[in-house]
């Protein structure tokens, strides 16, 4: 199978040759292409002597901007998206290349609970996994993994959707549930990042970001399952607060009929968020 690989790097001189050959020396047929995210160091140079085509970004985008680039430029149907900073195996590429000839549209590179990159950061995946579960309704192993095989063309349908920052693959899975394509995972064991490359995520300002995610994709993929709880509680509210009231002053309040029509008024949102997200999706 001839594939494309793609690997975002941004300052990753340190660690992007290896990867580069190591790619090469399982899959010695493959386009690789390396977007450099401007990247400040030898980045470009580094990944261009190990055998990479290089696409330069003119300043940094991010993670999922420079994913975004390397889909488009790739030249092959199928397309392995993984990380430049040593941590995720090459040949750990055989086996979701496999699967996905299975008849899978997307095959992603399910982390264990040790390949997490700390306690916290465990905790927010797993947080993720069982939302995203509960929102398409199939078990999600690990929403947040940048190792992936996808068909290109597949992919290109929701490139608009995309994020440009470390979020895109919690998008790009919703987007293939929800479109009803198969999407498989295949257990992968993840690698330390090699010594002296850095992460680019920060803890406070990229959690935050996928708290709104999470939200985003909520209203974005299946929002009546989001606004239909909401809308129960405050209608539960409601109920509640009238009874109260009822049984102590003999009377309906205006906050009882407050949550009641906010109770209705959710729902509406819900019903009419459903109907717009069916015809984004009506020829998917």
């Amino acid at each position: 199978m001839t594939i494309s690989v793609v690997l975002p790097a941004k300052n990753e001189a340190i660690a992007i040759g290896d990867t580069v050959a190591g790619v090469r020396r399982y899959y010695p047929a493959a386009e690789i292409l390396v977007v450099n995210d401007g990247s400040t160091d030898d980045t470009a140079a580094v990944a261009e002597a190990a055998g990479a085509k290089v696409l330069n970004q003119p300043y940094s985008k991010g993670n999922g901007a420079a994913i975004k680039a390397g889909l488009r430029a790739a030249s092959n149907d199928i397309v392995v998206c993984m990380d430049a900073d040593g941590q995720h195996r090459p040949e750990d590429i055989a086996p979701l290349l496999e699967k996905l000839e299975s008849g899978y549209d997307m095959v992603v590179g399910a982390r264990s609970r040790e390949g997490q990159a700390g306690v916290h950061r465990s905790l927010a995946n797993g947080l993720y996994n069982k939302f995203a579960s509960w929102m398409v309704g199939h078990k999600v192993e690990d929403l947040t993994s940048g190792f992936r095989a996808v068909r290109r063309e597949k992919f290109l349908e929701f490139i608009s959707l995309l994020p440009n920052k470390f979020s895109y693959p919690t998008t790009i899975t919703m987007s293939f549930f929800r479109a009803g394509y198969s999407v498989g995972y295949v257990p992968i064991n993840v690698l330390k990042r090699a010594e002296g490359s850095k992460s680019h995520i920060n803890l406070w300002k990229d959690g935050v970001r996928f708290l709104l995610i999470i939200f985003k994709i909520g209203t974005l993929f299946s929002p009546l399952k989001l606004f239909f709880p909401i809308s129960m509680a405050l209608g539960g509210g409601g109920v509640a607060y009238y009874a109260y009231t009822y049984f102590t002053d003999g009377r309906f309040t205006n906050m009882g009929a407050l949550l009641f029509t906010t109770s209705i008024l959710v729902f509406l949102m819900g019903l009419v968020s459903e109907q717009v997200t069916a015809l984004l999706y009506k020829d998917k």
